[in-house]
């Protein structure tokens, strides 16, 4: 009985650090999201087009690939927590700065600082907690990255959602001194503070511990986290005989005969690109716009969004509770099916619009059905591909690669999610049910991808994978 109670005494101390981690997460959907509420407010204020606001609201997504490819080296330069500091640090600088533009272009600039943290987040997270995780937990710790994403997204579209209220229901009217949109993107700042309070007081990871040559600080942190059974020597050990056995890995580590890199690697990449290709985040970064263009109000709008947000939560804790108990894969082909019939019956509801320009409306039933159909597939998508696709990638590469591999398949994301956001505006207004078609389409090539390429890594150890 002792052991079992202290072993749950690890646990909890284990689960406070990795949400702790998972903060960075929590800025990370927060700071990419709380633009939705936003876009209207910046559109009218600077008077620009819907190319120039997919290009404010995209670039973001830039600085994030650069962020992602930047993130792992600086985590094995300064360590893990002191980087997580300073994306913390980037998020408190840039929140302000987007707060008080003078142009849509030096907004521009600090969506870019903002996203540059938000990349280094994207793989500071993951990679911490799947170093502190013992391999039992992996899996559900490692979604703690994921639910804190949904969780900041959730929380921006009711921070929106009250900013719109306040102001009555037109986010260019002021609140104080300032209009309701910049109170939107200011109010980052209070997360992004947390953060560095929290980063400041979790311990160092082991393996970069080990790495810098203070072993006896890692046995330290090893007792604070692994179950009392754990023999920490052999723990040490075996750290340091993976460690002494694998460079830092750079990119030529990961080339291979298949056009050019490992297939591993292409796999990750692949899975990477699929999340974003289906479109999940135009329903995050422009849901409120799609609603107000057929027929529903700025505040009633956000409503909706936010009430996707809370699905997606419940997506996430379903994964939650799946991913160490039926596996990655058989999540995966559930999330494509769900998504693609979802998507495809969105893109049949949409075709059925009427009115031109800012007097667009769906007749009924279409109307509710896009709604529904909306968020189902919100809902599968939060099931699987949201959470799983951060478990593989934080879990499938050989110890050698891992980060490397896991830099340039986040740098991937990115880049996928960039090219979906910058175009949706220009598509939407050009031909949205072909749109959501597009994305049904991917949502049923990812299904073949991962019945084909997709192994399972539920409960094998990191250092087995290879």
């Amino acid at each position: 009985m002792a052991t079992q109670y202290t072993h749950h005494e690890h646990l909890g101390h284990v689960v406070f650090i990795t949400a702790a981690a998972a903060i960075g997460g929590f800025l990370f959907g927060y700071d990419s999201s709380v633009i939705n509420g936003a876009v209207v407010g910046i559109q009218r204020h600077f008077q620009v087009g819907p190319v120039e606001i997919g290009f404010v609201v995209a670039i973001a997504l830039l600085g994030s690939a650069l962020g992602a490819w930047a993130g792992g080296g600086l985590a094995d330069r300064w360590g893990r927590t002191r980087s997580m500091q300073v994306a913390a640090l980037l998020f408190a600088v840039s929140s302000v700065g987007q707060m008080l533009p003078f142009s849509v272009w030096d907004l521009a600039f600090w969506r870019v600082v903002a996203g540059f943290a938000i990349g280094m987040a994207s793989v500071l997270g993951p990679a911490y907690i799947a170093e502190v995780a013992p391999p039992a937990y992996r899996g559900r710790l490692g979604s703690f990255q994921q639910l804190a994403i949904v969780l900041g997204i959730a929380v921006s579209q009711l921070v929106n959602y009250v900013f719109a209220r306040v102001a009555g229901d037109d986010v260019n009217n002021h609140i104080w001194l300032l209009q309701a949109w910049q109170w939107m993107l200011g109010a980052c700042v209070v997360p992004a503070l947390l953060f560095l309070l929290f980063a400041s007081n979790i311990p160092e990871s082991p393996r970069y511990l080990v790495m810098s040559g203070r072993t006896s600080r890692a046995r330290q942190v090893l007792a604070e986290i692994e179950s009392d059974d754990t023999d920490l020597d052999e723990r040490i050990a075996e750290i340091q005989h993976v460690l002494r056995t694998e460079r830092v890995p750079g990119l030529k580590d990961l080339r291979g005969k298949a056009l050019g890199l490992l297939p591993i690697v292409w796999i990750g990449i692949a899975l990477s690109a699929f999340q974003q290709l289906v479109g999940i985040n135009v329903i995050f970064y422009y849901s409120s716009v799609l609603w107000q263009s057929v027929g529903i109000n700025q505040s009633d709008s956000l409503l909706i969004s936010f009430s996707s947000s809370i699905i997606n939560i419940i997506g996430t804790f379903i994964a939650i509770a799946l991913v160490d108990r039926i596996g990655r894969k058989p999540l995966l082909l559930i999330g494509s099916a769900g998504m693609a019939i979802s998507l495809a019956t969105a893109a049949w509801a949409f075709s059925f619009a009427q009115g031109q320009g800012e007097s667009v409306s769906l007749p009924d039933p279409q109307g509710t059905i896009a709604l529904i159909a909306a968020n189902v597939f919100v809902l599968f998508f939060a099931l699987s591909w949201g959470v799983v696709v951060w478990v593989l990638l934080g879990e499938m590469f050989p110890n050698r690669i891992r980060a490397a591999a896991l830099g340039v398949a986040a740098a991937a994301q990115w880049i996928a999610n960039w090219a979906i956001t910058v175009s949706f505006p220009a598509l939407a207004e050009w031909n949205l049910p072909l749109t959501y078609a597009a994305y049904a389409l991917f949502a049923v090539l990812s299904f073949l991808f991962v019945g084909k390429w997709v192994k399972e890594t539920k409960g094998r150890k990191l250092e087995e994978m290879g």
